[in-house]
């Protein structure tokens, strides 16, 4: 059977965005002030985006006090909550750069990745279901009950100087949370200002690791440039506007979460509605009634979860008006119900939100925006398959590696953006 391969090409218009994530921040606290940015409900915490940005500079100005410079590296190991979304924004506003760590990680999982990128400073969790983050890391670096706060000096973890702990009972060597945010003076927030005027859209701001189902994992470097416009087209696709709340049950160490949900709501002036520190069906159908949620993301199992939760029927659910189910193949029947939750259905990206419910579902059926894809015109069975199922190659973008094991796209290499049988995006064909 010949192969006939041809390209689609997504649409050029709009223009993408060309400013940094702090300045992305800085317009949505200018333009919608006094609207809610972020609800934990978890944590009874509710900021709006005025009051967000200046907990941001706050996080931001302390970790300048750490000693902390543009292009070094925090890694962020906790579960959905607004320390993480601090941490995410903070550290853009001064050109750290972010490591994302999977709350699942075990002892080995853990010193990999803070070795593998060299993480400077630790931001993570007390503990979260079963997982103890500060024993685990104390394990690994037993020196820090003897060292002063944010002065770590440990042979395992030899570049880790300060940790930083969320929730709790105080430990020695740990830096709470909430007094990093109250560690730095006027001289930092001076140079929080210098620090942004010299930053670049082009800039590395992110690092997130593979899910290492094929070999160890590996770091994709991610620029401002490149999150912030996934977000922005993601947003537009689904049509988020001002006022919508964004119901975000999906962890935020994945690029569903902290791409596709926080900086979507920052750039289209949405509402970050936290319902859980991880997923729990009932608690998000408590959200998005109490909360009138206009949006849902999460994967298909999730939705199969909520719809199927025996208290379902009683949740008044039709402030729903959109959403993205992604992450995984969508079963058409699944897709048929979840019409149920909304008042409109809710789309499978990257298709429109005017798309067909089926179509969304069966196949890609347009490159997304400013990206270029090949299909296979007539292909076997088990290409064929992977197309049914949304499989797509794309070009993956120009990256910048900070270090040595942070796996760069190469001009030959291709990355395939669903598989039937992995959510793995990162893996080249």
């Amino acid at each position: 059977m010949t192969l006939t391969t041809s390209y689609a090409k997504g649409a050029t218009s709009p223009p993408l965005l060309e400013h940094t994530i702090g300045a992305a921040l800085r317009q949505a606290a200018a333009r919608w002030p006094d609207q809610e940015a972020i609800v934990s409900r978890h944590q009874g915490v509710r900021l709006t985006w005025r009051e967000f940005l200046a907990r941001a500079e706050d996080v931001a100005a302390g970790l300048l006090a750490l000693g902390l410079q543009p292009g070094e590296r925090v890694g962020v190991w906790a579960p959905n909550c607004v320390e993480w979304a601090l941490a995410q924004f903070a550290t853009a506003l001064v050109g750290l750069i972010q490591v994302n760590i999977n709350p699942a990680y075990r002892v080995s999982e853990v010193e990999y990745t803070l070795k593998k990128v060299g993480v400077k400073a630790l931001i993570c969790a007390d503990q979260f279901k079963s997982s103890d983050y500060v024993g685990m890391i104390e394990a690994l670096a037993p020196e820090i009950a003897a060292c002063e706060a944010g002065r770590l000096s440990a042979p395992g973890l030899p570049e880790l100087t300060a940790v930083v702990q969320i929730g709790g009972d105080p430990r020695a060597g740990w830096l709470p949370f909430e007094d990093l945010a109250r560690l730095g003076g006027e001289a930092e927030r001076r140079r929080i200002a210098e620090i942004e005027s010299t930053l670049d859209q082009g800039d590395a701001i992110n690092i997130q690791f593979t899910s290492g189902t094929t070999g160890l994992p590996k770091g994709a470097t991610l620029s401002h440039r490149n999150i912030l416009n996934n977000a922005y087209f993601v947003g537009l696709s689904m049509g988020l506007r001002p006022g919508d709340r964004l119901c975000v049950p999906v962890p935020l160490y994945h690029c569903f979460g902290m791409v596709m949900s926080n900086l979507a709501c920052c750039v289209h002036g949405g509402t970050m509605v936290y319902p859980s520190a991880g997923f729990d069906p009932l608690a998000v159908l408590e959200a998005v009634e109490a909360e009138r949620c206009t949006a849902l993301h999460g994967v298909p199992t999730m939705f199969i979860a909520e719809l199927e939760h025996p208290e379902f029927e009683r949740f008044d659910l039709s402030s729903l008006r959109t959403g993205i189910m992604a992450g995984a193949p969508c079963p058409i029947e699944v897709m048929r119900k979840v019409p149920s939750m909304t008042r409109s259905s809710v789309a499978s990206r990257p298709s429109a939100a005017s798309s067909r419910t089926w179509r969304s579902r069966s196949s890609t059926r347009r490159a997304a925006p400013r990206r270029w894809a090949s299909r296979a015109s007539s292909a076997p069975a088990a290409i064929r398959l992977c197309w049914a199922t949304g499989t797509m190659r794309r070009r993956p973008p120009r990256r910048s590696t900070p270090r040595a094991g942070c796996t760069p796209a190469t001009s030959q290499s291709w990355t395939r953006t669903a598989t039937p049988t992995s959510s793995d995006a990162s893996r080249t064909w």
